[in-house]
């Protein structure tokens, strides 16, 4: 019991009759449950509210005047295709029932009618919204979900960002979450969501990069009396994540700025302005600053963004967190195959966190996926991962592979390893490379080892 009431939240409910003091009854008694109530003694009222605001559910007199709320059923739903309309009516009849559901209508609560039937038939839509609206924020998200339940970390640069996280996550304030692709933006971004009271409304994610501006409008603000609401009206309650908010076109950045502003959008196609409950995160790895003095990004869109700002430094310098990261994606690769597989060899973990990892999170997970697909054994070995992932294949600034050729007055041991580097970032594999330098590929690890050792600690070749 503790839980549904935990997840139930309040509806915003239009209430229909042309009947003064039933309205009221109404909405005192809707009220007093907590809900959001707004009414209307006129079908044209009606319309007008349901274009400029979201409800979760209508009540809707059958007699209003001398006209039929049956008839403005479906004019409702055009506004609202999210809502559910429920008829009220003191002329009750199943042929007034069935033609009601017909046309679109959920319920039918005929009059007279005590509170408690008003409030039991409310309380079954709120249940069934919450429902309706996990499943639409799993289908939104599905195949987004990194592997990391939790944001755990090593890296004091990392937990200061994720303090600032959750400290600001129970505010409704705009966030801009700042790092490199594959960084991790759409992870933190989740789990502010989820440490926020919006928890239990809905969560998507618009990717804005690459895609011309009729596009993003259309699944931002959505496309007119559709089906397809837009997402700004689909995260009602809830939290939209704007990926790479730089590339948003100059042409809608003031209609963010509007919503970020007033809590008002324009749905593509109408005039009018809905007023919509929804916290902004937006995440760039672009300089914003640069890109308003290109003249590319407005100056107060990046004012209204920047009230918190949110930095994720990349994996390369966090190098504490990168063998724990890489046990769990492996774990959870493991869970998918018949032969579970129990970790990482000594070799294997020592390139793996000797890497640069220009990709982040995104390339770290890619690579265990294949390690996992590779592995033969219950340990990942080195045969297991691209060659390209030996730490010597990126510290070569000072000596980078190819400089030196057979006949320069080097050391022998330096035309070697110049060989080596060269060879390791041509092999398409870990295996392959050894295969053409002779040696096995545990005989090659340790090569490597103690040449990065050695130029560590500025040890000259001999």
């Amino acid at each position: 019991m503790a839980d549904s009431q935990l997840e139930l939240r309040a509806l915003r409910i239009l209430v229909v009759d042309d009947d003064e003091n039933i309205r009221f009854a109404i909405a005192m008694c809707l009220e007093s449950d907590g809900h959001k109530v707004v009414v209307a003694g006129t079908i044209e009222d009606a319309l007008e509210r349901a274009a400029a605001e979201a409800f979760d559910l209508i009540f809707l007199d059958v007699r209003l005047g001398m006209q039929s709320g049956l008839d403005y059923i479906k004019p409702l739903l055009d506004s609202n295709p999210w809502t559910r309309i429920v008829v009220i009516t003191a002329f009750a009849s199943i042929e007034t029932a069935v033609e009601a559901m017909k046309r679109g209508a959920t319920d039918y609560l005929p009059k007279p009618f005590e509170p408690a039937q008003l409030l039991l038939l409310t309380r079954k839509v709120a249940e069934r919204r919450v429902l309706e609206r996990k499943v639409e924020a799993l289908q939104r998200t599905l195949g987004e979900m990194d592997v990391e339940a939790d944001v755990s970390t090593s890296s004091p640069l990392w937990r200061d960002s994720i303090e600032l996280a959750r400290g600001i996550a129970t505010t409704s304030v705009p966030v801009l979450i700042r790092g490199e692709r594959g960084s991790g933006r759409g992870r933190l971004a989740r789990a502010i969501h989820a440490w926020s009271w919006r928890s239990q409304g809905p969560f998507a994610t618009v990717s804005l990069d690459g895609r011309n501006a009729d596009e993003i409008e259309a699944e931002l603000f959505g496309a007119g009396g559709g089906d397809n609401v837009g997402a700004i009206a689909f995260c009602q309650g809830g939290t939209l994540l704007l990926h790479e908010i730089g590339s948003l076109p100059a042409r809608l950045q003031p209609r963010l700025l509007t919503l970020l502003r007033d809590k008002e959008y324009e749905r593509q196609g109408q005039a009018t302005r809905c007023s919509v409950d929804v916290r902004i995160i937006a995440s760039t790895s672009a300089d914003l600053s640069a890109e308003v003095t290109a003249g590319h990004f407005r100056v107060d869109l990046l004012m209204a963004l920047t009230i918190t700002q949110i930095d994720i430094p990349p994996l390369r310098h966090r190098p504490d967190d990168i063998l724990p990261l890489a046990e769990r994606y492996l774990a959870m690769f493991s869970r998918e195959r018949a032969h579970p597989i129990v970790g990482l060899s000594r070799d294997a973990a020592f390139i793996l966190k000797n890497h640069s990892w220009p990709g982040n999170l995104r390339e770290l997970r890619n690579t265990m996926e294949r390690a996992a697909l590779m592995c033969q054994s219950d340990l990942i070995s080195l045969d297991d991962l691209p060659a390209d992932l030996m730490s010597g294949a990126e510290k070569t600034e000072a000596e980078p592979a190819g400089r030196y050729r057979i006949g320069d007055l080097v050391p022998l041991k330096t035309i070697e390893e110049a060989h080596i580097r060269q060879v390791l970032a041509s092999a398409k594999t870990l295996r392959r490379a050894a295969t053409i330098l002779g040696v096995n590929a545990s005989a090659l690890c340790r090569k490597l080892k103690r040449l990065d050792e050695e130029s560590d600690n500025g040890k000259p070749s001999e």
